[in-house]
């Protein structure tokens, strides 16, 4: 690894100087971060990290105000197993519960896993073997044309076909929530970006972080359900995941694992929108929840199973 300076921030103003400074890096649990750092994937690593988990008052879920809060270090097994994401919000909780192992959940916080980096095997090989588009303005998506089994079924974002990675981050978009940063508040459905020259897959400034998730109280009678689809299912990233929530006659579906952010799979909502759920109008619906999609040379079976896990996600809401 490289060489870098680890520092403890002692609140949030203090960490956002630190960053502001340049060639620096926020860390929490660091279960994203570290690999990147001990396989050399970035051309620029930071000489500088900046630890978040010594800033107090950052870890808690309340209930305040008609809305569910959740503190930016708070970890994955804390909102699995708390009854109050479990009993109104259950698609986050079970989202939480499906990131990777027990270990990596007990350490990854819920603002580290929707700021972690890029997935794709090109961005990830070590010593930055292919200098691609998310590192270099004039680099290019080498999966593209290459091999391209976990991508994009959805097209390309800024001419890159990566996935979103994070289980949570459909969860949220469904859910209607907001992202909570030191300098503003954002929708979660607008936090996710992919831009060239950019390892992130969100629009966080270099000297901004995550400080709060904030979910409005869903209706009375609502139902959720996140499912995921891996192949090592105890550990692995979705290849495709699927959030529904639904209340009455509206329906929030977003699916994980198929384009580059969160994708709103609107013409499934239009299809489940007032209908009973049962077995054909969640075919049916998961037939819609592919719509325009364009799958690359390797990842057409995604489709498939895109249609099979919106599916599920619907009937679990019944």
């Amino acid at each position: 690894m490289n060489k870098f300076t680890h520092v403890n921030a002692t609140s949030v103003d203090d960490a956002v100087a630190t960053l502001a400074q340049g060639k620096a890096a926020a860390i929490a649990g660091g279960t994203d971060l570290i690999t990147v750092l001990k396989g050399m994937v970035s051309p620029t690593a930071p000489e500088k990290l900046v630890n978040l988990k010594t800033i107090s008052g950052l870890d808690y879920i309340k209930e305040e105000s008609g809305m569910l809060k959740i503190g930016a270090l708070t970890t994955l097994t804390a909102i699995a197993k708390s009854s109050i994401v479990n009993s109104k919000y259950t698609v986050l909780a079970q989202a939480a519960k499906a990131v990777g192992s027990p270990e990596l959940r007990n350490t990854g916080t819920i603002g580290g896993n929707i700021c972690q980096k890029s997935r794709c095997i090109y961005f990830r090989n070590e010593h930055n073997a292919f200098n691609c588009l998310r590192k270099n303005p004039q680099g290019m998506c080498y999966a593209i044309a290459g091999t391209n089994t976990k991508h994009s079924i959805f097209g390309a974002a800024a001419g890159c076909v990566d996935v979103c990675p994070s289980d949570t981050a459909p969860a949220l978009v469904a859910l209607g929530a907001s992202i909570v940063t030191s300098k503003r508040t954002i929708a979660a459905a607008d936090f996710f970006e992919v831009k060239a020259a950019d390892e992130g897959i969100n629009v966080l400034d270099t000297d901004e972080i995550v400080t709060e998730i904030q979910v409005p109280e869903p209706a009375s009678g609502t139902k959720s359900a996140y499912v995921k689809f891996a192949f090592r299912k105890s550990i692995d990233f979705p290849l495709v995941s699927c959030a529904a929530v639904i209340s009455g006659s509206d329906a929030s579906i977003v699916l994980g694992g198929v384009y580059n952010l969160p994708r709103r799979a609107t013409a499934a909502e239009d299809s489940i929108k007032g209908k009973t759920i049962d077995d054909a109008s969640a075919t049916a619906a998961g037939d819609a929840a592919t719509n325009g999609s364009a799958a690359l040379g390797m990842n057409k079976y995604k489709i498939q199973i895109t249609k099979a896990m919106t599916k599920r996600a619907i009937l679990a809401c019944k």
